[in-house]
């Protein structure tokens, strides 16, 4: 594939012409999808809100949520079907769920993806605290199940800088020269009986029931650079400089907050796509979103100079979706890649 796709179609068509159609089996590297949320409703953008309508509004629809319960679930397996045929044997997908039905889906995408598949269920926070009057907690999260199609998937390891109370936590110590750090220690659980990892380091062998990390001429040469830190109870401890490590890991917990006043109901993060999209997939990977809603995950694959696939069923959708990445062509200091637009319903190519 040589150029973007913007598919207007309801996605399970769409899915099936990818696959018929375009040979594109096994060639995407990343799916992010943000489905219905099985809450009985249909939702507009009013005021900058997204706002529930009822039925007979149906021209101001930007998408429908009326699937519940096993139906929704069957829909969306269908779906992930499709998608799973699609993934390149180094693919991911991330799917954005709401707490109410997430776990059943898990359940679901356990069989099609297999549960030793399953990476995270990331917590998202996507606001800030509420005080309404309800039985319960608060709620100002959803979750985002992410799922490899093997054991071997695109991985750019996420990191982000320290902040200064980080830097205190972390690395409390300073050396001579000011520099922080802190120590971990060279000894790890279990026994060896024979081996490189139970030999002698400095004349001490590991504590009972545990062995060295790595083997002694490692451990010389550490002390030698000046590496090797004894603790007050006589156990070597290795010393990590904080200026040295190129920051924190993402854990999963992540707070990316909902635009205030969205373009389109379900608009997500955009510093959110970005990360998702530089971790799980390199450049010129094709990126997939098949409810792509307001194009965000486009813009971002976009940005990142990655190909990138987007289907919707509502003109809202669509249009919204077509702005976003013309306001990106339109930029001369931004990545250039044409798209190609294709309504299936209306058999038209643009």
């Amino acid at each position: 594939m040589d150029h973007n796709l913007l598919i207007q179609s309801d996605n399970i068509k769409a899915l099936n012409y990818l696959l018929t159609n375009n040979e594109l089996q096994g060639k995407i590297d990343l799916v992010y999808i943000d489905p219905p949320y099985a809450t009985g409703g249909n939702f507009t953008i009013t005021n900058g809100r997204a706002t529930t309508i009822s039925n007979s509004k149906k021209g101001g629809i930007a998408y429908t949520d009326t699937l519940k319960g096993t139906d929704f679930i069957e829909f969306l397996r269908e779906r992930l079907i499709l998608i799973h045929k699609l993934l390149s044997e180094q693919g991911s997908i991330y799917l954005h769920i709401d707490y109410k039905i997430g776990h059943y889906v898990k359940i679901m995408m356990d069989e099609v993806f297999g549960i030793e598949n399953f990476r995270n269920d990331i917590t998202r926070i996507k606001c800030n605290p509420k005080n309404f009057d309800r039985i319960g907690y608060g709620n100002i999260k959803d979750l985002i199940l992410f799922y490899s199609k093997t054991s071997n998937p695109i991985w750019n390891e996420p990191r982000k800088k320290y902040s200064e109370k980080d830097l205190e936590t972390l690395f409390p110590k300073k050396n001579k020269n000011g520099r922080s750090y802190t120590t971990v220690p060279i000894h790890a659980p279990g026994e060896t009986e024979n081996g490189k990892s139970c030999q002698p380091f400095k004349g001490i062998l590991p504590p009972t029931g545990r062995h060295w990390r790595t083997n002694a001429e490692t451990m010389e040469q550490w002390d030698k650079e000046g590496l090797i830190e004894w603790s007050s109870t006589g156990n070597p401890r290795k010393i990590i400089y904080a200026d040295e490590r190129k920051g924190m890991r993402i854990q999963d917990i992540w707070e990316y907050k909902d635009p205030p006043y969205p373009q389109y109901p379900t608009e997500k993060n955009a510093d959110m796509l970005d990360l998702i999209i530089k971790t799980s997939s390199n450049e010129n990977s094709i990126v997939m979103d098949c409810f792509c809603g307001s194009g965000t995950t486009s813009k971002a694959a976009q940005l990142n100079d990655r190909q990138w696939i987007a289907i919707d069923q509502s003109d809202i959708a669509i249009k919204t979706t077509k702005n976003k990445i013309d306001k990106i062509k339109n930029n001369l200091f931004l990545p250039k890649r044409n798209y190609k637009f294709v309504n299936l319903e209306n058999k038209i190519i643009q």
